[in-house]
């Protein structure tokens, strides 16, 4: 096993060089010149060229890329251009914020679409089954920010019972210890805190959630049929084992291989879509400050979003593959 973990350690290097190089290079090809933007129109052509020479944006690409690489190699993204703050600082200030709205989000996802797809699966044809199967498609294709607005309007205009923006309530506030609200409103036994932070947490992650519920649900639902028709669970039956037995003790650990990576990769989609989710319910996270950096064309910034985005990513996934490894020892090759 400790081999296996090494190994895909390492595989973890050149995926991280070749996101690097597609961002640095992609960006650069975004129009705007970052340093008239952050100078604004009535800045003067000498004015322009000596702040584009102090960011090193007058430099060849590639010696950019290279300066780029030996400077992130020692913690170094570089310094955001509109806030003048180390970007690995930006990156730590927001990303409790986005972790806390992810897990919450995944928590949801995964609390409500493996019963309910193990349900259906057991119930294979049943009315429950079709409704399931027409709600996983409608989540799975629903667009986050229509589903986000329609929270708002009514849960937090019409009904008024989901506070929103921003994580807690005007004049609340809490002792920062791990960044996480309701961590950190526990910590502090303010229970006031909690439930104010939970109500501003349900509108955002209930509106990410969408899409990995409707995915877990149907792969959850998929494996189980496959693995009800495998001879051992007949064999099981036969025994006369209870049914809830046959389908909880049985079935579902060799179900839940496929689904245990389905689960890992929607980690990446959640960070994607918390970028609309974040703008949209002014969530202080790293999706809202990539959708900021972008507008003002923060090289710098950009850069290191998306890394961040490719590290965790990546780190999920060797999670997703030891976890894979545990319950199915024939993929420690």
């Amino acid at each position: 096993m400790a081999v296996y973990i090494i190994r895909r350690i390492f595989q973890i290097i050149p995926v991280l060089l070749g996101v690097s190089a597609a961002v640095f290079f992609m960006v650069r090809a975004i129009p705007g010149d970052p340093a008239q933007i952050l100078l604004g129109q009535n800045a003067t052509h000498a004015q322009v060229v000596r702040l584009r020479h102090k960011m090193g944006l007058d430099q060849p690409i590639v010696v950019q890329y290279v300066d780029f690489l030996k400077n992130a190699a020692h913690g170094d993204l570089g310094q955001s251009i509109v806030t003048g703050r180390p970007v690995t600082a930006e990156l730590a200030a927001r990303f409790p914020a986005t972790l806390e709205l992810t897990l919450f989000a995944m928590v949801i996802a995964v609390a409500i679409g493996v019963p309910v797809g193990v349900i259906a699966a057991v119930r294979q044809y049943s009315l429950l089954d079709k409704i399931t199967s027409v709600f996983a498609l409608t989540g799975i294709s629903m667009p986050i920010f229509w589903l986000a607005m329609i929270l708002i309007v009514i849960f937090g205009v019409k009904l008024d019972v989901l506070p929103f923006p921003g994580r807690l309530s005007a004049g609340e506030s809490i002792p920062q210890v791990t960044g996480l609200v309701l961590v950190d409103s526990l910590l502090a036994g303010d229970f006031g805190a909690f439930r104010d932070g939970f109500l501003h947490l349900l509108m955002p992650a209930a509106a990410l959630a969408t899409i990995p519920l409707g995915t877990i649900m149907r792969m959850t639902r998929s494996s189980m049929l496959e693995v009800l028709g495998e001879d051992y669970v007949r064999t099981a039956r036969a025994k006369g084992l209870m049914p809830w037995s046959v389908v909880f003790k049985h079935a579902l650990k060799n179900a839940m291989l496929p689904t245990i990576t389905v689960i890992g990769l929607q980690v990446g989609l959640l960070m994607g879509g918390a970028i609309i989710t974040e703008t949209i319910f002014s969530w202080p996270g790293v999706g809202q400050i990539a959708y900021e950096s972008v507008y003002r064309r923060d090289y710098a910034m950009i850069q290191g979003v998306v890394l961040y985005g490719a590290t965790l990513f990546v780190l999920v996934n060797l999670v997703v593959d030891v976890l894979y490894a545990v319950l199915d020892p024939r993929v420690r090759y």
